[in-house]
């Protein structure tokens, strides 16, 4: 049985967790890779959100469920648009369900081929990947891996 909070008390991460429907492990996570993500810790490490934390994890849940961004992706949103437009672009895409839809699954390599080779103005499809766009490859895969190895830490 949960008891009913105001909107504007802080929330411990297994409220949060269940609210979002993201794991605690995954919160953990987004913490340590989107510097705008503080929440209050307390003794024994605690983590208590304020609300505009949550409403700025349910805007990287929609940009990273939702619209299919990386983490290097949203990462750059946050910086170069600020958490502002982060959350916003999650309010307007809610309509009333904080689910997300997950349709099909975005191809990482076609999209960072893509855009190595917009950036570069070099390549072609068939032709190969040039430098750029191998060490863009090669850092989604490590950001990969490290996601595995988060998945299967948490299931021990």
């Amino acid at each position: 049985m949960q008891l009913d909070k105001s909107p504007e008390a802080f929330r411990t991460i297994s409220e949060v967790a269940i609210d979002l429907e993201i794991p605690k492990h995954v919160l953990r996570f987004w913490e340590g890779k989107f510097s705008q993500l503080r929440p209050l810790k307390r003794g024994g490490g605690r983590r208590y959100y304020r609300p505009e934390d949550i409403d700025l994890l349910r805007g990287i849940r929609q940009l990273l469920y939702g619209e299919g961004y990386t983490i290097k992706g949203v990462q750059r949103i946050l910086r170069e648009q600020g958490v502002r437009s982060v959350i916003e672009r999650s309010a307007e895409t809610a309509g009333g369900s904080t689910q997300a839809a997950v349709t099909e699954i975005p191809d990482v390599a076609a999209d960072a081929a893509r855009s190595a080779s917009e950036q570069s103005g070099e390549g072609s499809p068939g032709k190969g990947l040039n430098k750029g766009q191998t060490k863009q490859l090669h850092e989604m895969l490590a950001e990969l891996e490290n996601c595995k190895q988060l998945l299967v830490v948490s299931k021990d």
